[in-house]
């Protein structure tokens, strides 16, 4: 397998290693700034250098460029790798709504959401998830009934993460009498629409990321709907396509795996580093394994994708969420072997996320908490292993009543 990109990538990433250090931090004026402002400046800048929403129509607030995923995935190593605000506070917006717009939309939805959310201007949530339904979205229960050109909704989402800060929400309510997944319908909500109400939920790191959000005769226009009535599942498999691709990616494991590294060289065993003793470097090469296979099936993805052959890599696509969770929940508990007793004394926070570096040990034992949120998070790790099992490897289904 040739890793190399080519002369023509190798330039790009030059290009774009420049950008990232004459752009970022501010200087001047902008240098006085809020943060918030400052990073949209970077990524309206960042888009107008063709660095960041390329493929997105230029109407839709994008550059409009032709898609090419290795230019893509050389630009999103360098920007990680200069620790630059390249992301939106709302990558449920950027890198799951976003993409649905585009797809599903109307022109007047793309013109009108896109720009303000590639840049970070609109926050948006996600409702999906109910008490109850949470991996089973065809039990979803909140419902939205049509009333003149409004659509009233009543019910009840919980684990919405961003619901406190956003100022939208797409998710699926039922609108048809019809069971299970024929009836749900995929909307847009405006969260400052009276009768919605937003109730934190603190998490064991003591953060409160994520929310339960309750609608009570809240009214929204009937043209708040992306696709057909009664089709919200057709849209809703767009958006967890995009998120469970969003998992998966592999730069943010390679990141991850480089600050356990450097955790295992800083921190001392028996008075000397960690990572002398044959233990943890067995662990470590182990991690560094699957770290390798995740990068060479990232490569292989976009191999098959630049050449227009995304089918024949779509096996691969539905394992590489299954595999990050799972090497992502090695590198964590490693971490907390490594901590030791001083895990027990480290400040969580949940500053950041997970994408943003481990490098503090209250940083390490939030992110091992929040490891295992990935198995539920994009589809629970179980329902991926059933669909490989059934639609990959030709086992029999599940039993069902």
């Amino acid at each position: 397998m040739d890793l190399r990109y080519g002369e023509a990538y190798d330039r790009l990433r030059e290009e774009v290693r420049d950008f990232a250090r004459r752009s970022w931090p501010p200087r001047g004026d902008e240098a006085r700034l809020d943060e918030r402002e400052q990073q949209i400046r970077f990524r309206r800048r960042a888009i107008e250098a063709g660095y960041l929403s390329r493929s997105v129509p230029a109407e839709c607030g994008g550059g409009g460029r032709a898609v090419d995923v290795l230019a893509e995935t050389v630009i999103r190593q360098e920007l990680i790798a200069a620790d630059v605000p390249w992301r939106s506070p709302s990558p449920q917006g950027t890198d799951m709504l976003v993409p649905t717009l585009l797809e599903e939309g109307t022109p007047e939805q793309c013109r009108r959401y896109i720009p303000p959310t590639l840049v970070g201007e609109m926050i948006w949530c996600q409702g999906y998830s109910e008490p109850g339904s949470g991996s089973d979205l065809g039990s979803l229960q909140s419902r939205a009934e049509l009333d003149g050109d409004h659509w009233v909704l009543n019910g009840q989402k919980i684990w919405t993460s961003s619901a406190r800060e956003a100022d939208m929400m797409f998710g699926l309510f039922r609108t048809e009498a019809e069971p299970r997944s024929r009836g749900l319908s995929y909307l847009l909500i405006d969260m400052r629409t009276p009768g919605i109400e937003v109730r934190p939920l603190t998490m064991m790191t003591g953060g409160i990321d994520f929310c339960e959000v309750w609608f009570d005769d809240v009214r929204i226009p009937a043209e708040s709907m992306v696709g057909r009535r009664g089709e919200g599942w057709k849209v809703s498999k767009a958006t967890l396509k995009h998120e469970r691709m969003l998992i998966g990616d592999a730069s943010y494991l390679e990141r991850a795996f480089e600050d356990l590294l450097r955790l295992a060289r800083e921190t001392r065993r028996d008075g000397r580093p960690a990572i002398e003793h044959a233990d943890v470097r067995q662990r470590l090469a182990e991690i560094e394994g699957f770290v390798a296979t995740q990068t060479w099936a990232s490569h292989r993805m976009l191999s098959a994708i630049a050449a227009d052959r995304d089918m024949t890599v779509i096996n691969e696509m539905m394992m590489a969420k299954l595999s990050l969770t799972n090497t992502m929940e090695r590198i964590a508990e490693l971490s907390l072997d490594l901590l030791a007793e001083g895990g027990l004394t480290a400040p969580t926070t949940d500053e950041g996320g997970m994408r943003q570096g481990w490098r503090t040990p209250g940083k390490w034992v939030s992110n091992y908490m929040m490891s295992l949120g990935l198995s539920i998070a994009g589809g629970t790790s179980n329902i991926q292993r059933n669909l490989i099992g059934e639609r990959i490897l030709g086992l029999p289904r599940d039993l069902r009543p």
